[in-house]
Formats: C-alpha cells, sequence, structure tokens
C-alpha cells in the first residue's frame, strides 16, 4: 500500500509521510493525552489530499502498531474521516473481536461512508449473524451498495432468516408505494440454498445406451404370411413365406 501511495504523492506529501511513518515505529502505542502519530493522522488530510488521507491514515496506524484501545481512542476522538479510516484498519491489525464496539458504534450512525466502512472484512469475520443481518438491512435504508459488504456470498448462502427479512422489508415498501432497492434481490438471491445436483442412474444410462434391434424388412410378396412376418419370428428369406419356428 505504501509504495501504491508514493506513486500518487507529490515529493512534499511523500516527505511528509515517510517522516510520520518513521515517528509511528519509533514510539508505538499510546503515550500520554496524545500520541505523536495521532496528531499525524490528523493532519493526513491536509498533507496528502482528501482522496489519500484514509490510505495514510491507514499506514499510520500500522506503523504505530495501534492495539484495540489505541484504535478506540483515536475513533472516539477523531472526525468522521479519521474513523472511517480506523475502520478499514480493523482487519488488519486485530485479530479477535475485541474491535465489534466500534462496528457497531458505525453501523448506528446514518453515515454512509462509516456504513460502508463498518462492513468490511473484519465485520464478515466476527459480526454473529444477528448483527450481520442488520448491518446489510442498514446497508439497504442508507442507500449503501451491497458491493460494499465483504463476504456477501459467503454469508449470505441458505440463509432463510435473511431471506424473511428481506422479503418483510421488500413488502413494506410496496404497501408504502415506495420502490424497492435493486439490490435487495441481488442479496435474495443469494440465500437461496444451492441445489444439489441431479445423480445419474447407472441401471438408466445403461437401458438408454442398449443398441435397438432393427425391425427385419419384410420379404415375401404382398399378400403373402412373410410379408407380415413378425420381428420375434425367424424364418429362410427365400421361402415362400412360410413362417420359420421360433427361436
Amino acid at each position: 500500500m505504501h509504495a501504491r501511495l508514493d506513486s500518487h504523492l507529490g515529493g512534499a506529501a511523500r516527505a511528509w509521510l515517510d517522516q510520520a511513518l518513521d515517528e509511528a515505529a519509533a514510539h508505538p502505542g499510546i503515550h500520554g493525552p496524545i500520541s505523536v502519530w495521532e496528531l499525524r493522522i490528523a493532519e493526513a488530510g491536509r498533507r496528502c489530499g482528501p482522496q489519500y488521507a484514509d490510505a495514510a491514515r491507514v499506514l499510520l496506524l500500522h506503523a504505530a502498531r495501534a492495539d484495540p484501545d489505541a484504535l478506540t481512542r483515536v475513533y472516539r476522538q477523531g472526525t468522521a474521516a479519521e474513523r472511517r479510516a480506523v475502520l478499514h484498519a480493523l482487519s488488519h491489525l486485530v485479530p479477535g473481536p475485541d474491535a465489534l464496539p466500534l462496528v457497531e458504534d458505525a453501523l448506528r450512525t446514518n453515515d454512509t461512508r462509516l456504513v460502508a466502512a463498518a462492513v468490511g472484512p473484519y465485520a464478515a469475520r466476527h459480526l454473529d449473524a444477528h448483527n450481520w443481518r442488520h448491518a446489510v438491512l442498514k446497508c439497504l435504508f442508507t442507500g449503501v451498495p451491497v458491493d460494499e459488504v465483504a463476504e456477501l456470498p459467503r454469508r449470505a448462502h441458505a440463509d432463510a432468516e435473511l431471506a424473511r427479512m428481506l422479503g418483510d422489508y421488500a413488502d413494506e415498501r410496496a404497501a408504502a408505494g415506495r420502490p424497492v432497492p435493486e439490490d435487495l434481490y441481488r442479496v435474495l438471491a443469494l440465500t437461496e440454498p444451492t441445489q444439489p445436483a441431479e445423480r445419474t442412474d447407472p441401471a438408466k444410462t445403461a437401458k438408454t445406451a442398449e443398441p435397438i434391434e432393427p425391425t427385419a424388412t419384410p420379404t415375401g410378396t404382398p399378400g403373402s404370411p412373410g410379408a407380415s412376418r413378425s420381428p420375434g419370428m425367424s424364418g429362410n428369406p427365400g421361402t415362400s413365406g412360410t413362417p420359420g419356428k421360433e427361436s
């Protein structure tokens, strides 16, 4: 990420970021009321520009080896943009569910940028089924594209309860004369269980593969017994039509 970000930054921004990362690595963790790297996180938007500030802040959090306590402090004291960076960093910095309160807080807001960041890989791994379903509905309520929901196909697969909740929401929208979001139908399709592949009956396959015995071509003269001989009878084709013996 660092090399990719450097390729987009100007010389002054690159120099500032390199120095800020060195400071964070030299003094990781929380120190006093506010750490140096926390100040740099606050400066990132001005130094790197809004377009690249999220990536710069995530790099700073990595360099500072921010643990759940440090992440919580940055989240609680930060702006919406700084909170978003914390949410993006969770899946890389917190291996367990310790930071779930931050995700849950973001999902209670109506800030679509925070909601989109909250439904990333960390939520996919650690949110329980009940809260994850409500997070998906929150995206539909607020207009956050469901493409933002990490691991959506895996978690929605064969989820009958999510399907019921989506159906209820669609009914409510229709009853109120409001359009149903197209994304709802996308998620609803993902809740379908996988249909088992049709098993092939070997006996049926073998029967189908058996060659069909061709019907014998009549060789007698019209009207003679040989002309109407059934396939189950055998006779001498050169006779005058007298039926042969049963085989």
